[in-house]
């Protein structure tokens, strides 16, 4: 079984394509970035210490950096968790909170996500605290 890190890096390209169908809140023929793990990894690590992005205006920002018009919250949902669970893995392999994806950027107690993340939510909320950023 691969580890989330493997998991994080085995992405090929991400994709800019047309909706195909109405789905998700994404309307047919809007264009569509359909991210890789890796792209969203990158994208999290670019968020200043202290600052919070909720996940729709990171799906708004990543398609708006890519020339989509959307971001598919689907894949998104997914590799929201990769980033996640990498992050973790690296975390406990270092224990250097620093060096580490701070997707706790983006994700809180209360995003869907959290709840299926393998360490729970405890330690989101630690690093959200740790940061000063609201629960």
């Amino acid at each position: 079984m691969k580890s989330w890190a493997e998991k994080l890096n085995a992405s090929g390209p991400f994709e800019v394509k047309p909706v195909p169908v109405n789905i998700a809140g994404m309307k047919a023929g809007e264009i569509m970035l359909v991210p890789t793990p890796r792209l969203v990894d990158d994208f999290i690590r670019t968020l200043p210490k202290g600052r919070h992005m909720d996940v729709k205006t990171l799906r708004q920002a990543m398609a708006k950096q890519h020339g989509a018009e959307v971001t598919c919250p689907i894949t998104l949902g997914f590799h929201l968790r990769t980033v996640a669970e990498a992050a973790f893995e690296d975390y406990q392999r270092s224990g250097d909170i620093c060096s580490v994806t701070p997707f706790w950027r983006v994700l809180d107690s209360s995003t869907s996500t959290v709840s299926r993340l393998s360490f729970g939510a405890a330690f989101v909320t630690e690093q959200r605290l740790n940061e000063g950023l609201k629960e």
